[in-house]
C-alpha cells in the first residue's frame, strides 16, 4: 500500500539559492563558522543524487544555516551550538554497519556501497523535537525495510535495536568523569515500526551527504516520533525479540517512553507538548507557536500501528 502526504510545491522544495548554488552557499557557511565542517577530505560534503520520494510535506524549509547549527548530539557536547563547533575532527569514513541478530543472513556493510547500491530518495519531513520546536527537512536517504529484508529477518525477531559509535578521541561530549548519558547512545523500534515505509536510514540532507553534526554518515529518522529516537552515527543494527534499552528511558523512563510517538495530549513531565516553535521562522528561535499535531502529522499513515494501545500509557 502506497502512503502519500500532499506533494510540496516546487517552489518551495527546491529553492534555487539552496539547489542551483549549494557550494557557494556551503562555502560561505564554513567560512562563517555556521557548520562545524573542518574542511578535511573526511568530512567534505558530497553531492547525492536522488530523486523526489512519494513523502513530502507542504510547509516550508528550516534553513540549512539552522538545520546545520541547532542540534542536539550529546556525543559532542550538551548545548545545541557544540555539535557543529565541535564536530570537526570526527571521520565519518570509513565507516561500516554491521546487521546482525535473529536474522538468517547477517552482514556488514560498507556506507558507500551502500549509498551506491539502496534505492536513495529525498524525503521531506516534518521533526519534532520533545524539547517542542521543530524543523522541516529534506533529507536523503532509503526505507529501514530495503536493508532489513536483505538480512532476512526471523520470525523470532519482534524489534529492532541501534548501536551509535564510541570514538572519545573524535567525540569531546564522550570525555570526562561526569557523563550526561550512557554510552553507547542506544535505540529501538518494534519490527513493524521498522518495516514502515515512512522509516528511513538518511544519509544525506539538502542534497549532500551529512554532516558530521547532524550524524554523518548514516542515522535513523522516524518523522511521527521524537527526535532523541533518530540515533546518528550508527554502527550497529540487531534484530531482537524483546523490547531493547533505549537511551533516554534508561535515563529518565518518567519522561522519555521506548516509543516517544508525538503525542500533544501527553506532555512532558516539565513542559507542555501541545504547541511547538519552529526553527528558522521570524528569526532563528521564532517567536510564534503552532500547533503540534498527533503523530507529528503522520497519522493517517502510522496511527493504525497502535491500535488498542493506551498512547497515555505507551507514551
Amino acid at each position: 500500500m502506497a502512503y502519500r502526504i500532499p506533494p510540496v510545491p516546487s517552489q518551495e522544495i527546491t529553492p534555487k539559492r539552496v539547489y542551483l548554488r549549494r557550494r557557494e552557499f556551503l562555502a560561505g557557511a564554513m567560512a562563517a563558522g555556521l557548520i562545524g565542517v573542518s574542511g578535511t577530505p573526511a568530512a567534505r560534503a558530497e553531492a547525492l543524487k536522488a530523486p523526489r520520494g512519494p513523502y513530502a510535506t507542504d510547509e516550508k524549509l528550516t534553513p540549512l544555516k539552522d538545520v546545520t547549527t541547532y542540534n542536539n548530539f550529546y556525543e559532542f557536547g550538551t548545548d545545541k551550538a557544540d555539535p557543529a563547533a565541535n564536530s570537526g575532527n570526527f571521520k565519518p569514513k570509513p565507516w561500516r554497519v554491521k546487521v546482525d541478530g535473529l536474522v538468517s543472513k547477517p552482514a556488514e556493510f560498507d556506507i558507500d556501497d551502500l549509498i551506491a547500491k539502496m534505492p536513495l530518495e529525498e524525503r521531506i519531513y516534518r521533526m519534532r523535537c520533545v524539547e517542542a520546536w521543530s524543523m522541516v527537512i529534506p533529507w536523503t536517504g532509503f526505507q529501514l525495510s530495503e536493508l532489513l529484508n536483505r538480512v532476512e529477518p526471523l520470525s523470532s525477531a519482534k524489534y529492532v535495536a541501534f548501536e551509535t559509535i564510541v570514538r572519545p578521541e573524535e567525540m569531546p561530549g564522550q570525555q570526562g568523569l561526569f557523563q550526561p548519558l550512557d554510552w553507547p547512545y542506544v535505540e529501538g523500534l518494534r519490527l513493524d515500526e521498522a518495516m514502515h515505509p515512512l522509516t528511513i536510514l538518511a544519509v544525506g540532507l539538502y542534497g549532500e551527504t551529512l554532516p558530521t553534526q547532524n550524524g554523518a554518515p548514516i542515522r535513523l529518522v522516524v518523522p511521527w516520533k521524537y527526535g532523541f529516537k533518530g540515533i546518528k552515527s550508527i554502527v550497529r543494527i540487531s534484530l531482537v525479540d524483546k523490547q531493547p534499552p533505549t537511551s533516554w528511558n534508561k535515563q529518565n523512563a518518567q519522561e522519555y517512553g521506548f516509543y516517544a510517538n508525538v503525542n500533544p495530549e501527553v506532555d512532558h513531565p516539565r513542559w507542555s507538548q501541545a504547541t511547538e516553535r519552529r526553527i528558522g521562522e521570524d528569526g532563528f528561535f521564532g517567536s510564534g507557536r503552532r500547533k503540534t499535531l498527533p503523530f507529528n502529522g503522520y497519522g493517517e499513515q502510522v496511527a493504525s500501528l497502535y491500535s488498542g494501545m493506551d498512547l497515555k500509557v505507551y507514551y
